[in-house]
């Protein structure tokens, strides 16, 4: 499962008690630990220097993102950034965005146990999946349906999770912040490769491989590919099958043509074909008492297929950097249940969802090394561009009734459509950002970015028999919107940078597919986000900081909501106010060659405002739904030497969830609960073994649950997190 590590000896363990609880309690005794641990972006040593460089060798690497389009170290940036480097990725086995997100405070994602429900929250600020809070881009495209961003990572370069509103440059649905995935670079001067094959527990096999080299002067390719698959870890008792198994095959193949110097077209092909087991929903006391068990007389299943396509396209002159991101992504699901998740015969589902979009950005910026110089003391680094989009979803979802359960006088089944639908988006936003330099020492960043909306949406609503009228609503909509950011940072010294910042966030209304009746649209959200924060380095550049506080201003709070009308459907409705406040602290460290120590704690208050109304309910003060109260973590990696030719190491990480709600009434939710992972082995030039396990207490918790009315004893249902995975892999690399 993982690659063999350009370095072997870069991978440290710290040792982790047995037995520790998700409680505040065990949260603070970690506090101290966590000021020497590092972050995740910089867990891995660069090539070892000379033995008698001692400076260099303890030295943490610099990290660069693009969190502002343009490549910046993560220090320096005046916003909060943790980025999951490729070496953290294959160390850690990281095989999906939500497994990085560990390392990111204040972050959480709510999934289901089929990959196509995968929504990020920042903060308290949440998704749904046709209009996310927070986007998914993969090398530059963003996934505007999060039901194509939960792919299985291959030749992915790093994960940076940015917090906070990135609308200034990024522009629809980055309110909250955003996910920025980039793949690696095919090689340029000579071939290389690996190929692993991972085998656990409940069945779990598969094989991974990726190659890239280059083919002639000017072009170089890459290619990749994963097979994996596992049995479900829920048992549906009334059949005894595993209900929640899981199967896809990933590809991506690439392209570099670099002509000279100053040109460069790069072409990424991409695609999965996922066939999962059904969902593995029960209700929420019986999940509590019975773990890993389902009742129902109808086991379903979840298909995805997504394929895309990218063509970036840059040219560096002396003063200007012209780059063009091309992007055509189109995916499609289909899924069946047993929407009643009982033994009986009452409701199942059918639905078909299908999405295609085509997304194009053009951007100028000022060329590295060519800041415009103002005033002996002033410069300005700068970038403007625009952004075009489509968007065509369509959908078709059929609840089927058995004989005279809508009314006793129906004695025959019942196909109801609900929703039969088509909406269409599409867009541009024009965006720029100046960056004035005083003194070498102080830097306000100024942007802004405008961004127009036209939605058109066919929503129909039927039944088969025809027992009721049809409804059948054709509607369009435009927004519009101006999106200011301004951030100051000043270096108090070269490794010690305090920074503030000011935004205003915003996401567009839009149509329901499916909603109870008069609540087919809904309006635009807004936030301001208000943050502070520092950053250093510290020790000689052996240990590194950062902090930060923030606080979020919410009016017109888009949220996802359950269809009363419905089971298992949901809308998007605004319900008012919200504010979010609190505070992240990330840090990391290396004491001693071959240890690298890591940590972060976040923490949330996030709650409605006064007179917020959710379906017609006063939640005013509530928390806001799926965003823990805080969240911890903290591990090292640890390496030594097997003789001249072989490495041992070993790795692991503790991770704490506070308490949340599931809904916006507050009724439900989980507890506080931590997870401890470990992963360990041998490497040698060419060949590794190693073993890892995941949940290594076999923690039980519900990450997902929604209110579900009469069809669930307790009134909600839920998901369990996946339970203790274990297993070892072998491979190859040259």
């Amino acid at each position: 499962m993982l690659r063999v590590l350009r370095s072997l000896d870069r991978i440290t363990l710290t040792p982790v008690r047995p037995r520790l609880r998700g409680g505040l309690t065990a949260t603070a005794g970690l506090l101290a630990v966590l000021w020497i641990a590092p972050s995740a972006y910089a867990q891995t040593p660069p090539t070892p220097p000379p033995p008698d460089d001692d400076a260099i060798r303890f030295r943490l690497p610099t990290v660069t993102v693009t969190a502002t389009k343009a490549p910046e170290d993560v220090q320096k940036l005046p916003a909060s950034v943790t980025a999951v480097t490729e070496d953290t990725l294959e160390n850690d086995g990281v095989r999906i965005v939500s497994d990085a997100a560990i390392f990111a405070p204040n972050t959480y994602f709510s999934e289901f146990t089929a990959r196509k429900l995968s929504n990020a929250r920042f903060r308290g600020i949440g998704s749904s999946p046709g209009n996310p809070g927070i986007t998914t881009y993969i090398d530059g495209v963003p996934q505007l349906n999060t039901n194509s961003s939960s792919l299985e990572l291959l030749d992915v370069h790093q994960i940076e999770f940015v917090r906070g509103p990135q609308s200034a440059l990024f522009g629809r649905n980055t309110l909250g912040g955003l996910v920025n995935v980039v793949s690696r670079r095919p090689s340029r001067d000579r071939w290389t490769g690996s190929f692993t094959a991972p085998f656990g527990n409940e069945s779990a096999w598969g094989a991974r491989g990726d190659v890239s080299g280059p083919v002639g002067d000017a072009l170089s390719v890459g290619f990749a590919f994963a097979h994996l698959e596992r049995d479900g870890f829920t048992v549906n008792d009334v059949t005894g099958n595993r209900i929640d198994d899981r199967s896809a095959f990933t590809a991506k193949g690439q392209a570099l043509w670099t002509p000279n110097s100053r040109w460069e077209a790069r072409v990424i092909l991409g695609g999965e074909r996922s066939r999962d087991g059904d969902y593995a929903l029960n209700d929420l006391a019986a999940l509590r008492e019975n773990p890993f068990h389902a009742a129902r007389d109808f086991e379903g299943s979840t298909d995805r297929d997504i394929f895309s396509t990218t063509v970036q396209t840059q040219r560096k002159g002396d003063r200007i950097l012209f780059s063009t991101t091309t992007g055509i992504v189109r995916w499609k699901t289909v899924d069946v249940t047993d929407l009643d998740y009982t033994p009986l015969p009452l409701v199942t589902r059918d639905n078909m969802e299908r999405d295609l979009q085509f997304t194009q950005e053009v951007r100028f910026a000022s060329a590295d090394q060519a800041s415009l110089r103002l005033s002996d003391g002033v410069s300005l680094r700068w970038q403007a561009g625009a952004f075009f989009f489509t968007q065509n979803y369509d959908q078709d979802a059929v609840n089927n009734f058995a004989p005279g359960l809508l009314s006793p006088q129906l004695p025959l089944p019942i196909s109801q459509h609900s929703p039969l639908s088509a909406l269409d988006d599409r867009g541009f936003g024009v965006f720029g950002q100046g960056v004035f330099t005083v003194n070498q020492d102080l830097d306000i960043a100024v942007g802004a970015r405008v961004d127009y909306e036209s939605k058109d949406a066919n929503l129909r609503t039927f039944f088969t028999p025809e027992i009721a009228p049809p409804v059948n609503i054709e509607a369009d909509e435009s927004f519009s919107e101006v999106s200011p950011q301004l951030s100051v940072a000043y270096r108090v010294q070269p490794d010690q940078t305090v920074y503030a910042s000011v935004a205003r966030g915003f996401k567009a209304g839009g149509f329901n597919p499916a909603s109870p009746t008069g609540n087919e649209a809904y309006g635009e959200e807004h936030a301001w986000h208000v943050e502070g924060g520092v950053k250093s380095t510290w020790a000689a550049g052996r240990v590194s900081t950062t902090a930060a506080v923030f606080l979020i201003d919410w009016q017109d709070l888009q949220l996802n909501v359950p269809n009363p009308q419905v089971p298992a459907q949901f809308y998007i409705a605004n319900v008012g106010s919200a504010r979010s406040s609190g505070v992240e602290f990330e840090v990391n460290a290396r004491p001693l060659p071959g240890v690298d120590l890591f940590g972060s704690v976040g923490y949330t208050h996030a709650r409605f405002g006064d007179d917020s109304l959710s379906s017609g309910v006063d939640v005013s003060g509530n928390k806001l739904p799926s965003m823990p109260d805080y969240t911890t973590m903290v591990g090292g990696q640890y390496s030594r030497p097997l003789g001249s030719a072989a490495m041992f190491y070993g790795r692991g990480e503790v991770v704490f969830y506070g308490s949340f709600k599931y809904d916006d009434e507050n009724t439900e939710g989980q507890d506080a609960y931590s997870l401890v992972n470990l992963r360990g082995g041998v490497r040698g030039k060419y060949l590794f073994g190693e073993a890892w396990i995941r949940n290594a207490f076999d923690t039980r918790y519900i990450p997902i649950g929604f209110a579900y009315g009469s069809f669930a004893q307790s009134g909600f249902v839920g998901e369990l997190g996946a339970p203790r995975t274990f297993g070892i892999s072998a491979g190859v690399t040259f």
